[in-house]
């Protein structure tokens, strides 16, 4: 156990700018979620698909997830080129998803004529949403060849928000049961898979590096000038801070980075997606970060936002006093899903969260229930 003054090192500018990123993350997830829903509803689009999780799938998730992450741990080299594409178009599909509501702000905000110029994949595009597409397509590009963490970062919370976005949970029974099979499941993977593994199964896939594919071909092409192409790659699965980041440091192994995996923003996300549908029903708000704040002390969104940044310090802060890696889940679950059951049940709302179905928002929207 180390001493408790190593807590000042919460202050240092690498682990204060991840809980204040996260924080940001998981929120605008959660909004954005609100936001897309009432998109589809409004324009009735068929062409965008939400999947809505039923009981049976929300327990296979960690065991699926115990499967890729043995899969990943075992085979991971085999597979990095493979698994580095498969992120790149993805991340590229997610950055122009996260993108878009800022692109057509600007097009309103400045009058842009935005004429459809080409179709692709079924879907056609107009001139503004066809620069979107290179804009991305060049971003994912500088990662490939950089392998920057700011870049990565980007990627990441891009690849959060759009699954927030399309993933949604029915109610609170729902989302408790996930929320504690994964507290299950991050605990086992950090704290016992070493005596099973022989290592921590959670830790090395989380740290490991993928190959580059680019460095790859331009090896084989003995292309000139592209020598500086990563070799490793560092995949947009965690958001990374260096250590350094203002020249601090703070304790914690030889590890340059300070990390955070999406699965720690993005399942309480879905929790916060979901109370905010049920706020938004219940008051009827138009959904405005302004009208969220005038009346916060009436919305759920507001102990589970706080609860999550508490969780979030706890579990940084006891990951300094053992210095050894932590299950974040262990500490965000409880500090997330513990203040909406007791609110709702003080307020006699606890059966309606329990059992209730989503907002009606999807309800004209294509659903794919799966």
């Amino acid at each position: 156990m180390e001493p408790l003054w190593k807590l000042f090192y919460l202050l240092e500018p690498a682990p204060f700018t991840l809980v204040v990123t996260a924080v940001g993350v998981t929120f605008g997830s959660a909004f954005r979620a609100l936001n897309y829903g009432k998109e589809m509803e409004k324009n009735h689009d068929l062409s965008e698909t939400s999947i809505t999780l039923d009981r049976s799938q929300a327990l296979m998730i960690p065991v699926m997830s115990s499967v890729s992450l043995l899969l990943m741990f075992y085979l991971f080299t085999s597979v990095s080129q493979l698994l580095t594409v498969f992120t790149a178009v993805a991340s590229i599909s997610s950055l122009f998803f996260f993108l878009s509501p800022y692109a057509a702000y600007l097009k309103s905000q400045f009058g842009l004529a935005d004429p459809y110029v080409s179709r692709c994949c079924s879907k056609s595009f107009t001139r503004i949403q066809a620069l979107l597409l290179l804009l991305c397509i060049g971003t994912v590009a500088a990662w490939l060849v950089s392998g920057h963490w700011v870049l990565n970062n980007l990627l990441g919370i891009s690849i959060c928000i759009a699954f927030v976005s399309h993933v949604r949970l029915p109610n609170i029974k729902i989302c408790a049961m996930l929320l504690v099979c994964l507290f299950v499941y991050d605990i086992f993977w950090v704290f016992f898979s070493e005596r099973f593994f022989g290592a921590n199964v959670m830790v090395s896939v989380a740290t490991q590096q993928a190959s580059n594919p680019v460095h790859t071909v331009a090896n084989s092409l003995s292309l000139p000038g592209l020598q500086m192409v990563t070799k490793k790659l560092e995949l947009p699965v965690k958001i990374v801070f260096p250590r350094n980041l203002l020249g601090g440091e703070i304790p914690g192994g030889a590890r340059d980075f300070m990390m955070l995996g999406l699965g720690d923003m993005a399942i309480p996300s879905m929790l916060l997606a979901l109370v905010l549908c049920f706020d938004h029903r219940r008051s009827k708000d138009t959904v405005n970060l302004l009208d969220m704040h005038s009346s916060k002390g009436h919305k759920y969104i507001w102990y589970a936002l706080p609860g999550y940044a508490i969780g979030l310090v706890t579990a940084l802060a006891a990951g300094i006093l053992t210095n050894s890696p932590q299950p974040a889940l262990l500490y965000l679950v409880p500090s997330t899903l513990g203040p909406i059951v007791f609110i709702s049940w003080i307020r006699k709302e606890l059966a309606e969260l329990w059992d209730g179905p989503l907002p009606n928002m999807n309800d004209k929207a294509h659903q794919i229930e799966v």
